[in-house]
């Protein structure tokens, strides 16, 4: 498998873990203490960076750091924005779309030398 479609494999798992160990505890947890959702929050965040740090490696031989960075952030918005709105029931804003083609434009600008 090519290094960078590895990456974004696991990126994009690693994000599902982080997306619901910084946010689930919002729906799930609110009438818990904070401390008890922080020690959930970290318990899922060991598989998010089980997944991560392999991924970051991986890419890392094919990519900039940079390039890992953004490439990162297109996968957090791909999973953040279907969990805002399926899971936590969040209204769809018209921001999400400026947020996105923000990020296209920062993608470009960081993959370029790769795209020509």
């Amino acid at each position: 498998m090519h290094p960078i479609v590895a990456s974004i494999l696991l990126l994009l798992c690693s994000n599902i873990f982080m997306t619901f160990a910084w946010y689930s505890h919002l729906k799930e947890l609110s009438h818990k203490p904070w401390l008890v959702a922080a020690l959930v929050s970290w318990g899922i965040a060991l598989f998010e960076y089980l997944l991560q740090v392999p991924a970051n490696r991986i890419g890392y031989a094919v990519l900039t750091v940079a390039q890992l960075k953004i490439m990162q952030e297109i996968i957090t918005l791909t999973v953040f924005v279907p969990f805002a709105l399926f899971y936590l029931k969040e209204p769809l804003k018209l921001d999400y779309l400026w947020a996105g083609l923000c990020m296209l434009g920062a993608v470009y600008f960081m993959f370029r030398d790769k795209l020509g």
